[in-house]
C-alpha cells in the first residue's frame, strides 16, 4: 500500500504523462508555439535558478568529504551508463527509428536526477547529504559534459555542438545555477517557505519542455514513424537497461564494500536519469521535430525509474 501510494501521489508521474497526452491529443503550433518556447525557456532558467537557491554549501561541503563515493557514482553516471547507452544505440540501430536509437545514446551521456534520486534515499533511509551532492554536483557538470560527449560520439549523426549552442547552455542552465548560489542567503529562507508553489515551477517547466518538443514531434508525424512493434523493441530495450542500471549499481556498491547507507545512494543517484537536464538540452540541440524522437527513450526510461524506485525504497527503508 505504501508503495502504491508513493505512486499514486508522485505529481511528476502524472505532468509527464499528461504532457505527452496533452502533445498528442492537442499539439502546440503557430504563433501559440513562440510563446510556449518563450516559456520554455523562461521555465528552464527558474529551475536552475532554485538549485542553485536550494543547495546549501554546508551540504556541499559534507557531501563532497566522501570522495570514494562521490567519485564511483560519477563514474557509474558518466562512464558505465554512456558505455551502455551506446552499445545500446548500435544494438537499436537496425530496430529503431535512427533518431530514437539516437536516444539511447542521448539517454547514456545525461546526469542523474536531482529531486526523486534524493527523495527516495530520504524515504530507503540512506545517505541523503551524500545523495543531494552528487546528484547536483553531477548536474552542473552534466551541463557543460552532457553535450559535449553526445556531439563526440554522436558525431556520424550530424549533431553538432556550436559556440552558439555552448553559450545558450550556459545562459539558460549553467548561469541561473550560480546566481541561486550567490543570492542564495536573501532567497533561500522565501523558497524553502513556499516550497510547494517552488516544486511546481519546477516539475511544470519541465512537463512544458516535454510537452513542447513532443508536439512537434507529433506534427512531424511521430506516431506513424514508430510501428507497434518498434515500441515493443523500445520498451524491451529499455526495462533491460533499468534492470541492469539498479542491479550493477547495488552489486557495485557490495563488491566496494560501502557502508549500507552510501550503497542505497549510489543506487538511486547512480541508475536514474535526469529529464530536467535531458529535454532542454534535446530542445537546443535539435530541430523541433528530432528533438520529441530523440527524448522518447528518455521520457519511457525516466517514468519507469520512478515506477520501480517506489518498492525499492520502501523495501530497502525496513533495513
Amino acid at each position: 500500500m505504501q508503495t502504491l501510494r508513493l505512486i499514486l501521489t508522485d505529481k511528476f508521474i502524472w505532468l509527464l504523462s499528461g504532457a505527452v497526452l496533452l502533445a498528442t491529443l492537442v499539439p502546440v503550433q503557430g504563433q501559440a508555439k513562440e510563446i510556449a518556447a518563450i516559456l520554455f525557456n523562461a521555465g528552464i532558467f527558474c529551475v536552475f535558478l532554485l538549485h542553485g537557491i536550494r543547495l546549501e554549501r554546508h551540504e556541499v561541503r559534507a557531501g563532497l568529504g566522501n570522495i570514494r563515493l562521490q567519485a564511483t557514482i560519477f563514474f557509474w553516471v558518466f562512464g558505465v551508463m554512456l558505455a551502455a547507452g551506446l552499445l545500446l544505440s548500435k544494438a537499436v540501430d537496425q530496430l529503431l527509428p535512427a533518431d530514437v536509437a539516437l536516444g539511447f545514446l542521448f539517454l547514456g551521456t545525461l546526469p542523474s536526477t536531482v529531486q526523486s534520486a534524493t527523495s527516495y534515499c530520504a524515504i530507503a533511509r540512506g545517505n541523503v547529504a551524500a545523495s543531494v551532492v552528487a546528484s547536483a554536483f553531477i548536474n552542473l557538470v552534466g551541463v557543460v559534459l552532457s553535450p559535449l560527449l553526445f556531439a563526440l560520439l554522436a558525431s556520424a549523426a550530424g549533431v553538432e555542438i556550436t559556440t552558439d549552442t555552448i553559450v545558450k547552455l550556459a545562459s539558460i542552465l549553467l548561469l541561473p545555477f550560480v546566481l541561486g548560489q550567490i543570492f542564495q542567503p536573501w532567497l533561500r529562507p522565501w523558497v524553502m517557505r513556499y516550497k510547494d508553489l517552488t516544486g511546481w515551477i519546477d516539475r511544470g517547466a519541465i512537463a512544458l519542455a516535454v510537452y513542447v518538443s513532443f508536439s512537434a514531434a507529433i506534427i512531424a508525424g511521430m506516431w506513424s514513424r514508430v510501428s507497434g512493434t518498434e515500441f515493443l523493441w523500445l520498451a524491451a530495450a529499455l526495462l533491460a537497461w533499468l534492470g541492469a542500471a539498479f542491479g550493477g549499481t547495488w552489486l557495485l556498491g557490495g563488491w566496494l564494500d560501502f557502508a549500507r547507507g552510501d550503497r542505497k545512494t549510489l543506487l538511486f543517484s547512480g541508475a536514474q536519469k535526469s529529464v530536467a537536464i535531458g529535454a532542454p538540452l534535446a530542445a537546443i540541440i535539435f530541430s523541433p521535430e528530432r528533438a520529441g524522437l530523440v527524448i522518447l527513450p528518455l521520457i519511457f526510461y525516466h517514468l519507469a525509474q520512478l515506477f520501480l524506485s517506489a518498492p525499492l525504497a520502501v523495501h530497502l527503508a525496513k533495513d
